[in-house]
């Protein structure tokens, strides 16, 4: 498979999710209680953490962690999600700051963070790996990196094809990465996977095509294009950057 040119995709994501900001911001509030709950028992927070969210759209990772933790940066490419999470975030969470970057070039020092997490970021990325290659680096020894992210079906045959329906349905995607390639770019980075959580999600196709902002001929090929079952696997993972042993010698 041939990679998308990476400029020509970035512009694609900005014009993607600029037609559609306010639905990511809505489909953001409405989950951020039990998408919170879920974080909660899953993470394990001191609450005095400096967190990223690396492809935050308009923030669904750090709003939702925002009252858990003491800082939250979110970082994204497209400025209208920023601010619809600017504005979602109000004045309830100033613990939260806004800044455009790109995921696979932050913005930061190495060992910046407690917690690096990435939240539905990695399909629309032409390079992944550079993404959780920048999760890596600037996140602290001893810290941890979180990824969550609808992952490929282990059947190379309808994973190509679901790609194909994503892709038609939205520009912005490139493909689902499967299980195991999540696991391998961990392990490429020296990151030790401390637990894991799959979830099932069953989605409701016109409304699915409405968050994608497809319209016209695309929105009927991508109908035709949709699986029987529209349901997806969410994969979380969280692992953790060790601390190198220092060996001591007589």
């Amino acid at each position: 498979m041939s990679w998308p040119d990476d400029t020509a995709h970035a512009d694609a994501v900005r014009r993607r999710f600029a037609r559609t900001a306010a639905l990511v911001a809505e489909r953001e509030r409405a989950r951020r209680e039990s998408f919170r709950a879920a974080l909660r028992s899953f993470l394990p927070l001191r609450g005095d953490e400096r967190v990223l969210d690396s492809g935050a759209g308009t923030g669904a990772l750090a709003l939702a962690l925002a009252p858990l933790v003491r800082e939250v940066v979110a970082v994204d490419v497209v400025p209208e999600l920023l601010e619809q999470g600017r504005r979602a975030a109000g004045g309830e969470f100033p613990n939260v700051r806004w800044l455009e970057g790109d995921a696979t070039r932050l913005p930061f020092e190495t060992d910046s963070f407690d917690l690096a997490g990435c939240h539905r970021t990695l399909h629309h990325i032409a390079r992944p790996e550079l993404a959780v290659a920048e999760l890596a680096r600037v996140t602290r020894l001893g810290g941890s990196v979180l990824i969550i992210d609808q992952i490929a079906p282990a059947d190379p045959l309808a994973a190509l094809e679901l790609d194909r329906f994503e892709r038609v349905r939205d520009p912005s995607h490139t493909r689902l990465l499967p299980d195991t390639d999540v696991h391998s770019l961990l392990d490429a980075n020296g990151l030790v996977l401390k637990a894991t959580r799959y979830e099932q999600e069953r989605r409701e196709l016109d409304r699915y095509l409405d968050l994608a902002g497809c319209e016209g001929a695309e929105r009927e090929t991508a109908a035709e294009a949709a699986p029987g079952e529209l349901s997806a696997t969410v994969g979380w993972y969280l692992a953790a950057k060790p601390i190198p042993r220092v060996s001591l010698r007589a």
